[in-house]
């Protein structure tokens, strides 16, 4: 029977157009895992985490963003995938995570003008822009790229698509969302070049597209070519919407394989569900932030779509796919406190997963210590250590096992 005309659930397998299959619908979205060792190579115990997700049920795993450059990091003890890179150690992570049947793509990013200032003194961008709104304090003015630069940065990722492929990922995504490298380029606040690359909508969206179709000249139609895309900046003049969807139809009729869909920049954070609070009860009852979006691109094209942030339950999860919004539930923190939410939802049409926000009390301080990070962070470290997630984990015993691994420099501006 046509899998087109099955009612999807939780557990129907997903056939990508390129004949892969996933084996159930859920997706783990990258988060903040801040494992890679001195040499920016994956520790051991990045597989003892995502052995434990595979084994929870997850379809797919997308890795925590793995940087292309090491001369460009966006935290300090990112993962890192190029020449240098000891690919053993890459191996020995992706054969613990597709060990059980799970897939494991590898999010390939640049992040561009998104650069610690302790880390780069001048990083570079599609232009000479700040961040703004408080964040040019920590992030330095970035230098804009020029046209060799832009080449090399396309080969960088085409390079790391194909050592992915090599060493056990079955699949990559490209970050292009989030205010990094790809998502600047298409953003009009960020993106205010003369050249090829910048000014129109087209002109923008050419960085994107020039590297799908190098990695699709280096790993070949068979391996799946994902990309995390923003449905909007939310920003005045930034990104909109229908640019977002004008991505979607390019990329879609050059033969990208899955769509995830999110939002927001480290200046409009929307992906952490800033504002989602205040949206009418109708729409919070589908939990999912971005499903409204979602919808608008279904119209548009058949690319299979994942949609990240909100789902809590098996009946909103369930509904979405329903609806046929997406293809796929995207989670990211309720993955970090329950690495078995995928069989529990699964198993039960009315599980649900809910818990409180970790706070000292004083929310000054916690945006200080960055503790909507930091502690999930430690959550998948402690996943890295073959320990149990810890719900009840201390805020304040979360900011000291940071400070402990990374220094001071865990507290200084990382991301929002």
């Amino acid at each position: 029977m046509n899998e087109q005309i099955i009612t999807p659930g939780l557990n129907t397998p997903l056939t990508l157009k390129n004949g892969v299959v996933i084996r159930n619908r859920f997706l783990k979205s990258a988060m903040s895992e801040q494992l890679g060792d001195k040499n920016h190579d994956p520790v051991p115990g990045l597989a003892n985490a995502y052995r434990r997700w595979a084994d929870g049920g997850i379809g797919l795993a997308v890795s925590g963003n793995i940087m292309i450059d090491r001369r460009a990091l966006g935290e300090p003890h990112n993962v890192v995938l190029d020449g240098q890179s000891d690919l053993n150690a890459f191996r020995h992570w992706t054969g613990a995570a597709t060990g059980n049947g799970a897939h494991l793509w590898a999010q390939l990013n640049h992040p561009g003008k998104q650069i610690p200032a302790f880390i780069v003194k001048e990083p570079v961008a599609p232009s000479a822009i700040p961040l703004g709104r408080g964040l040019e304090k920590a992030f330095n003015t970035p230098r804009a790229m020029t046209g060799d630069e832009i080449q090399a940065t396309i080969q960088r990722f085409a390079d790391a698509a194909g050592q992915a492929r090599d060493v056990g990922f079955t699949g990559v995504q490209i970050h292009g969302a989030h205010g990094y490298l790809v998502s600047q380029f298409l953003s009009p606040r960020h993106n205010q070049r003369t050249d090829q690359w910048g000014g129109s909508a087209e002109n923008r969206m050419r960085f994107v597209l020039e590297i799908y179709h190098a990695m699709r000249g280096v790993v070949g139609d068979s391996f799946p070519i994902g990309i995390k895309l923003n449905s909007a900046d939310f920003m005045k003049d930034g990104f909109t919407e229908e640019e977002s969807i004008g991505v979607v139809k390019a990329l879609a009729e050059a033969g990208i394989d899955l769509i995830e869909i999110s939002g927001g920049t480290y200046e409009s954070p929307s992906m952490m569900g800033d504002g989602h609070d205040k949206r009418p009860e109708s729409t919070r009852r589908r939990e999912a932030y971005f499903l409204t979006y979602a919808e608008k691109v279904r119209a548009v094209t058949d690319v299979p779509l994942a949609v990240t942030g909100g789902f809590r339950s098996a009946e909103g999860m369930t509904d979405a796919l329903v609806s046929r919004a997406t293809d796929m539930v995207g989670l990211a923190r309720p993955l970090a406190l329950n690495p078995d939410l995928p069989n529990n939802a699964m198993a039960d049409p009315a599980y649900r997963f809910d818990w409180q926000e970790p706070s000292t009390g004083m929310k000054g301080l916690d945006q200080a210590m960055m503790l909507g990070l930091v502690w999930y962070e430690q959550q998948i470290h402690r996943m890295a250590r073959s320990q149990a997630p810890k719900i009840t984990l201390s805020p304040w015993r979360a900011v000291w096992a940071t400070l402990r691994g990374i220094g001071y420099q865990a507290f200084r501006k990382r991301r929002v």
